[in-house]
């Protein structure tokens, strides 16, 4: 069951928490739609034109009543990266809106195709890597701006570069603003209660547009927020040129991706959290309409592209959210700061949003996942460390692309050879197991066998020779029974190796046996008209295909 649109006019108790929950995170709201488009190459206010209207799209299509949709730091990295090369005579406002546009209708294509499943692309490895990444490019891209340099970058070498061999002009004011901004937000985070401390980057941002007015901060050569445009929410077609749309669609098919994946995750551990609410579970095609219909609308609306926010999600959820009208309440309260906060945001120190964007990204930073995956899966454990290097030293869209083929090489790679074991029976039980792992008895003529997973196309190939190293093993073998209970497919690949190690046996005197196929297997063994070759026996347990005399011990 999926969650259903929102009621026309929910309980009242439901829209009093509605309304609370909209007023605390469009608080957030505020600083984070700022600094994101700065951090993405883009003019303020885009950042606030996309915390409006998509929100309500999203509130219209989706299915989780916290997700917290709008601009998002790791999309700002790469958007920002994908504009960063953009041709003469196209803005980078311009840009966005082709980006947002391309994103939102490959998520409707997606939704429409139901590639839904696509989320399994990205591993958590590869995810993990991806963030931690994309955080440190992030606050090491806002340096810089909190500390009143010139250098730009965002990525390592770029920005190493304009360290080493560009003079650095400093503005020690800038510093102060940005510095002073980082020790009162860590320190709000450290000694103030939750509920205060989410209130600091508003206060902050007001404290420093105060100060900033009253010193006259703009003369002493801080950079400043500046004077934003009239607000204008009328219909903005995104530029149709087909080069244009051409060069920014592989960014795009990356960032869409991105944008599915980190919102549903978000949106699915938020969920689990919500069951006791009565919730229904976050439904996967519904979250990709809901974010292809808000990509579209920011496209529409003047944005930039948009994804669910971890953060802002979890304040929505702590704020007492209960129905996707809290995105709607979110957005008539940005819509309002708008109306009455446009003057005074010119006055807003540059230095004072990064230190909003480093202390917010810093927080989520985890390094101990790499620690626990070195001694799980150290092939893991390096793609994730891997996927980490390439998006600082690199790109973003570079670690995640290769992110995903390198998850793609070790499944490949881990399911080339099927596991089979070799198997016996425990003693005065009809339960067999791995003789490697268990002290079993075994027959001296009759070898069991068990394959741990379904026969494809990726390991089907190599299935005869690990069955002949097994016979190899263990001479005066006259019958084989394969226990087939782990197989849950086996594609025409796997019947082709099948029907190969059946005739394989047959030509040096043994006779195959299997023993618990599956029903949608056998279906399909059956569909093939498979006793044309087939010479064995069908067992329904293992147990019964074993012969009960002559017990020996391994």
């Amino acid at each position: 069951m999926t969650n259903p649109s929102p009621a026309l006019f929910p309980r009242r108790e439901l829209l009093r928490a509605d309304v609370m929950a909209g007023f605390v995170v469009s608080v957030l709201l505020i600083p984070q739609s700022l600094a994101y488009a700065m951090l993405a190459g883009l003019p303020a206010q885009v950042g606030l034109y996309a915390s409006l209207l998509p929100l309500l799209a999203y509130a219209a299509l989706g299915s989780s009543p916290v997700l917290a949709v709008g601009p998002v730091a790791v999309l700002a990295l790469m958007i920002a990266q994908a504009l960063g090369q953009l041709p003469t005579g196209v803005s980078p406002s311009e840009g966005a809106l082709v980006l947002a546009a391309e994103i939102g209708l490959i998520l409707l294509l997606a939704a429409a195709l139901r590639l839904d499943a696509l989320a399994s692309l990205l591993s958590v490895p590869v995810l993990h890597g991806f963030e931690t990444g994309a955080t440190l490019a992030i606050a090491m891209s806002q340096l810089p701006v909190l500390l009143g340099s010139t250098a730009r970058g965002f990525d390592l070498p770029t920005l190493a570069q304009e360290w080493l061999h560009t003079p650095q002009t400093w503005q020690g004011l800038t510093a102060v603003y940005g510095l002073l901004g980082c020790a009162l937000l860590l320190g709000a985070r450290r000694w103030l209660r939750p509920s205060w401390a989410r209130l600091m980057p508003l206060v902050l941002l007001l404290a420093a547009m105060l100060l900033a007015h009253g010193s006259d901060a703009a003369s002493r050569g801080v950079p400043l927020v500046g004077v934003l445009p009239p607000l204008d929410l009328g219909l903005t077609l995104p530029r149709l040129d087909p080069a244009l749309w051409l060069r920014l669609l592989p960014d795009a098919l990356l960032v869409a991706l991105m944008a599915y994946v980190s919102s549903l995750v978000v949106a699915e551990s938020l969920g689990r959290r919500r069951v006791k609410l009565g919730d229904a579970r976050v439904d996967p095609a519904a979250e990709l309409r809901g974010l292809a219909a808000a990509n579209v609308v920011a496209a529409l609306s003047g944005g930039m592209p948009v994804a669910g926010s971890f953060s802002r999600s979890v304040l929505l959820h702590d704020a007492g959210s209960r129905t996707r009208w809290s995105g709607a309440f979110v957005a008539l309260f940005m819509l309002l700061a708008m109306l009455l906060l446009a003057t005074p945001l010119a006055w807003l120190p540059k230095s004072v949003l990064a230190a909003t964007i480093l202390v917010a990204v810093l927080s989520g930073l985890k390094f101990k996942p790499y620690a626990e995956a070195w001694r799980y899966a150290r092939p893991e454990a390096l793609l994730m460390l891997a996927v980490t290097l390439i998006v600082l030293c690199w790109s973003v869209a570079a670690g995640l692309g290769l992110g995903v083929l390198g998850s793609i090489a070790l499944l490949l790679k881990r399911t080339a050879q099927p596991h089979v074991a070799l198997i016996g029976r425990v003693p005065g039980t009809e339960h067999y197991r791995n003789v490697d792992r268990y002290a079993v008895e075994r027959l001296s003529d009759v070898m069991g066998l068990r394959i741990d997973e379904s026969l494809l196309f990726t390991n089907a190939r190599t299935l005869a020779d690990v069955v002949q190293v097994h016979l190899t093993q263990n001479p005066g073998v006259k019958r084989v029974v394969i226990m087939m209970s782990p197989v849950n497919s086996i594609d025409f690949s796997g019947l082709e190796a099948l029907r190969e190690l059946h005739d394989s046996l047959k030509r040096q005197g043994l006779r195959l046996d299997l023993s618990e196929v599956k029903g949608p297997v056998l279906d399909l063994l059956k569909a093939s008209d498979w006793t044309r070759w087939f010479e064995g026996q069908l067992f329904l347990s293992h147990h019964q295909g074993m012969s009960v005399e002559d017990w020996v011990s391994p």
